[in-house]
């Protein structure tokens, strides 16, 4: 059985985890139109094949018409277990982010699915020119040992934490310090860039990475 965790903006250009051999798809879903709010609340999807679709947690919603032939939803998988097995049942481990789940319909709704696409395309070529831009900078090379989408790494010719917090004094979030996480990565910064930052912005923050450096 294959399991796969996506970033989901980055489907837009990629194939869908089920033309990838996926059984079991997961991820994050804060870059559906929800806001950073200081680390939350956001929302948590998973997918499945129509095999293993009655041992998901939760509920299922399917399509059906009202008796006005109008397009709704409703529940249409609620396996007994959630009433009568208790402990044992799948779902205990479900929490309620219906809030952040309808903004993220309303956002994908919006986009639409060829405003999804163009969506995946900004963020790829935006992290493609901050790559440019920051790999002409002395001292600062772009790590490159596999394809990326909107966050890459780049090395630094000092240590990434303390640059970053000369680098918020400036006005600018450059990115995560790996050191952090990543014995002997000190040097290391993952950037990420995603629609919301322009060509101009992204060339403002190179100069200024260039000029605390």
């Amino acid at each position: 059985m294959a399991i796969m965790s996506v970033y989901p903006v980055s489907l837009g250009l990629l194939k869908t985890p089920g033309q990838m051999g996926a059984d079991i798809v997961t991820g994050e879903g804060q870059s559906l139109g929800l806001p950073l709010s200081f680390g939350g609340p956001y929302l948590g999807f998973m997918g499945t094949r129509m095999d293993h679709v009655r041992k998901m947690p939760g509920r299922i919603a399917g399509a059906t018409m009202d008796g006005a032939g109008r397009r709704g939803f409703v529940l249409t998988l609620q396996a007994r277990e959630q009433h009568i097995r208790r402990e044992k049942a799948m779902s205990n481990i479900c929490s309620n982010e219906a809030l952040c789940a309808l903004r993220a319909l309303i956002y994908l709704s919006w986009l639409g699915k060829h405003g999804f696409k163009e969506l995946a395309e900004t963020c790829a070529l935006k992290a493609e020119y901050a790559k440019t831009r920051l790999s002409a900078i002395p001292g600062v090379e772009v790590k490159k040992s596999a394809p990326t989408f909107n966050e890459f790494t780049i090395e630094l010719p000092c240590e990434a934490s303390g640059l970053v917090s000369r680098m918020i004094d400036r006005g600018f979030a450059p990115g995560f310090p790996l050191g952090r996480y990543y014995k002997g990565m000190d040097n290391y910064l993952l950037v990420a860039v995603t629609e919301k930052r322009t060509r101009e912005q992204i060339g403002m923050f190179a100069e200024a990475l260039e000029g605390v450096l």
